[in-house]
């Protein structure tokens, strides 16, 4: 109220309203003055009331001129709209929300320091932010640790992929379909045979749609490449080749000819990085990294793998080839140790050795049969204990033995056995073995009448088995004295048995029914069902069918065969057998 006591005027009371507003408040008039500032304006301000009020705001804050500000208001003045915006007052270090609008007083703004309220959201963006780092850093670690994880896991694959087998393009071809897709979209390994000859054996594409596109390419590869490709560059020098962009030019000049070039282009090379298989200084090959433009170049931790996987794979390379060697003088001395048997007058024999499926195929089983001075025949079918060159070794000389005293002595099989058992511990010959001496006996009576006689006699051997024209399978059986090499002082045993004409007599060692986990009856049993079978069969398919029938794929044990068949004494004499008259033997008599 006035002092009259009257209501003040409506513009009295406005101003008295504003003055008290917290928030602050300024009036622009047509020609840009401050017509009015509330002292809570002022002081956001950092002025006074009578230092702005009457001065044009541009000159009073030229600070403003042509930034947020000085647009909002004209735009309000203008349109008539009322606006808001917020921007950063530099000379007072702070930030301001201003809400223009328009009135018959003149243009006015409330505006607010926001300085704190910009300053927390700036802070819980950074914190947002910094969160979202530290989560995409961790994200990045665990695939880092993951990738390098899945690289260890591969480096161990390949070790054992590798060693598993002494065959190099199949040790090469694990190789590449290992690699593929860890390492790169596609690969290709060579290798450096003996001679020198390249080859491009392991292939692996992560597309099977493209693996036709990259055996064709592979077929053309080594004749196409020019010294310049990265295969023969990395033989020449021994160092890894890494091309992180491949490009037109790159191709025309690795690739020699037009039809190379043109087998290559579906496969969108983008990358490529070989490395040469290098190990104990000699160098095997080498193995090529292939991307395609969306996978782009290989990352550091993908070529790290790759050097370290040639290394290996150049390793394994080397050791089957070790292996293969080995494998090659075994088997040489394996067929050295193993004669092939004789044919006596109208008696075929046939053998057959089997090694262990894993190992080197060598070991101490052997068959051996020759004839004595008297004309009689002696079979010979043995197991040194062992399955290695120590095995063969002691084999050799057990073989020795038994064949030079049957041969001198003219002995019946146990009279052998026991010298021969005498002789291992005598000469210290550090081995044990089982072995079944058999002899065929024929004199005049039994000659003319068609008849044949075996004598036999065991050293802890198995028995041999006999299968007669009808199929019926006998086992013959005999008292069996201990394995050779214990120096035992008792008496050993022969055992005797007629042979009729046309009977197939097997020896064999124990490898051929002996399996783990089946009784030693059950695999006899087997054997007996798979002979019969086989009567009437020529002598050289019943021993495939029967190792075929009873090893499968592998055997567990090495195998042993020595077959006998009996052909009549009178007709055409068959194919296969002996000489009708034997050759005398210096020094004996015929």
């Amino acid at each position: 109220m006035t002092p009259d006591g009257s209501a003040p005027p409506p513009h009295d009371l406005l101003v008295q309203a504003v003055e008290g507003m917290e928030r602050p408040l300024f009036v622009l008039d047509g020609d840009w003055r401050l017509a009015y500032v509330n002292p809570a304006g002022a002081a956001a301000l950092d002025r006074t009331v009578e230092e702005l009020v009457g001065r044009v705001f541009w000159e009073a804050f030229p600070e403003t001129v042509g930034g947020p500000f000085e647009e909002l208001y004209r735009h309000v003045r203008a349109t008539g709209e009322a606006g808001s915006t917020e921007a950063e007052s530099r000379r007072l270090a702070a930030w301001f929300r201003a809400d223009a609008f328009l009135t018959a007083a003149g243009l006015v703004v409330t505006f607010d320091d926001v300085t704190q309220r910009r300053r927390t959201e700036a802070e819980r963006a950074a914190a947002i932010v910094a969160r979202e780092q530290a989560a995409a850093q961790a994200a990045e670690a665990a695939a880092r640790a993951e990738t390098a994880a899945r690289h260890l896991v591969l480096l161990g694959d390949i070790s054992q992929a590798m060693t598993a087998t002494t065959d190099v393009d199949v040790a090469v071809a694990r190789f590449a379909d290992l690699v593929v897709p860890l390492l790169a979209d596609w690969c290709l390994v060579s290798v450096v045979d003996p001679d020198g000859t390249r080859r491009d054996v392991g292939r692996a594409h992560s597309d099977p749609r493209m693996a036709p596109a990259m055996h064709r390419y592979a077929d053309l590869r080594v004749r196409s490449n020019r010294a310049a490709a990265p295969v023969p560059t990395a033989l020449a020098s021994g160092r890894p080749v890494v091309l992180p962009r491949v490009t037109e030019d790159d191709v025309r000049a690795m690739v020699a000819d037009e039809e190379s070039r043109a087998a290559l282009a579906p496969l969108r090379v983008s990358a490529v990085a070989t490395f040469p298989l290098l190990a104990r200084g000699e160098l095997f090959g080498a193995f090529t990294l292939v991307n395609g433009p969306e996978r782009g170049p290989h990352t550091d931790a993908e070529l790290r793998t790759a050097e370290i996987a040639s290394r290996r794979a150049a390793l394994a390379l080397d050791n089957a080839r070790l292996a293969g060697a080995a494998q090659q003088v075994a088997e040489r001395l394996q067929h050295s140790l193993l004669s092939p048997p004789v044919q006596p007058d109208r008696l075929e024999l046939a053998v057959r050795y089997r090694p262990a499926t894993r190992g080197i195929s060598i070991g101490g089983d052997w068959y051996d049969s020759f004839l004595q001075p008297d004309g009689d025949t002696v079979l010979v079918i043995g197991d040194v204990t062992g399955h290695d060159i120590e095995a063969a070794a002691a084999m050799g000389q057990v073989r020795t033995l038994v064949r030079g005293i049957a041969f001198d002595r003219l002995e019946e099989p146990a009279g052998v056995l026991r010298r021969v058992d005498h002789a291992l511990v005598g000469l210290a010959v550090p081995t044990l073995a089982t072995a079944l001496v058999c002899r065929v006996e024929q004199d005049a009576g039994d000659r003319a009448a068609g008849l044949r006689r075996l004598r036999w006699s065991s050293a802890g051997h198995p028995d041999p088995v006999l299968l007669l024209p009808d199929g019926t399978v006998r086992d013959l059986s005999a008292p069996v004295g201990p394995p050779l090499g214990t120096g035992w002082p008792g008496a050993r045993v022969d055992g005797r048995a007629v042979l009729p004409p046309g009977s197939t007599l097997l020896l064999f060692t124990d490898g051929l029914f002996e399996r783990r986990g089946v009784p030693l009856d059950d695999g006899r049993e087997q054997l007996r069902r798979l002979v019969s079978a086989a009567a009437g069969q020529p002598l050289e398919r019943l021993c495939d069918d029967l190792l075929a029938g009873m090893l499968g794929e592998g055997a567990e044990d090495d195998v042993a065969l020595l077959a006998v068949r009996a052909h009549p004494m009178a007709g055409e004499r068959p194919a296969g057998t002996g000489p009708e008259v034997l050759p005398p033997v210096p020094g004996r008599p015929a």
